[in-house]
């Protein structure tokens, strides 16, 4: 792709730039070349199977690998009159990464999770989308990255509201975007989403946040995941928010609101003695 497009705006960190098609580019011969994203995951898994060969690791655990749509690396880097142009591109690449960890993991060992960011911000009024049915749209695009998800390869979504230094995007005032969109993925995927984690902010444990929890139509066999460890506030937080979530739905999995990224190491295995006790 070097050299098929121009550098539009620099008033970004420095580690960004958002770009635009050159004119007289023609968008179907658009080659993204090496995302990285198979490269690192197979990195990775060297690493996870010679845990796993140690015992430090259980040998029934998947490895997963957490992949971006299409929409994320469009919104984060690409004008807005350019997204459409190049978005079959950029959806081929990401698609031809995951062929790539699919064909060299074992697929029964394998977890794939795509990170739905940019289409829950944009449709809460972040940063606009580049097409105008938010909800479905969005969905129908999400299908189309499952359905190349293998089915010995387990598969889930992570809804989030970003977490750049540990602030949101877009604070979200309830839940309706996320159950309204994870409704729309799973009526979308021709294939099953076995789990489906809604971040939950630190300072919510209110009814209004949860209520649309009543709303969600989900598969029985997709599991739900509530995103309300935090932590800031440790074990008591989170019951005090598991206690305003149990009023609206009855069966979830928990975890963080998003992830164990851009944390101190040393504070991971306070973080992870949360998990432990929450779930004991």
């Amino acid at each position: 792709m070097e050299g098929d497009y121009d550098t539009v705006l620099q008033s970004r960190p420095s580690y960004t730039h958002v770009y635009r098609l050159k004119q007289g580019v023609d968008p179907s011969a658009l080659d993204f070349g090496e995302l990285g994203y198979a490269r690192e995951a197979l990195a990775s898994w060297a690493l996870f199977s010679r845990f796993v060969e140690e015992g430090k690791i259980p040998a029934t655990t998947r490895f997963q690998v957490s992949l971006p749509t299409p929409v994320a690396l469009l919104s984060g880097f690409v004008a807005m009159d350019s997204r459409a142009l190049c978005a079959p591109a950029l959806e081929r690449a990401i698609i031809e990464n995951l062929e790539r960890i699919q064909d060299r993991i074992p697929n029964h060992r394998l977890a794939i999770q795509w990170d739905v960011c940019y289409e829950v911000v944009g449709t809460d009024g972040g940063p606009s989308l580049h097409y105008a049915d938010h909800v479905d749209g969005s969905a129908a695009r999400i299908g189309r990255l499952a359905g190349h998800v293998r089915s010995d390869v387990e598969m889930g979504m992570h809804l989030c509201y970003g977490d750049p230094g540990h602030q949101h995007i877009v604070n979200p005032d309830n839940l309706e975007t996320s159950v309204a969109i994870a409704n729309a993925i799973c009526a979308a995927s021709p294939r099953t989403v076995d789990f489906m984690h809604i971040p939950v902010p630190r300072d919510r444990s209110d009814d209004a946040y949860f209520e649309a929890l009543e709303q969600l139509n989900m598969p029985a066999q997709t599991r739900l995941i509530l995103g309300l460890i935090h932590y800031s506030d440790g074990v008591a937080g989170t019951r005090q928010r598991m206690a305003t979530a149990d009023r609206f739905v009855a069966d979830y999995d928990v975890a963080t609101e998003c992830g164990f990224g851009r944390r101190d190491p040393s504070t991971i295995a306070e973080l992870l003695q949360i998990h432990r006790e929450i779930c004991s």
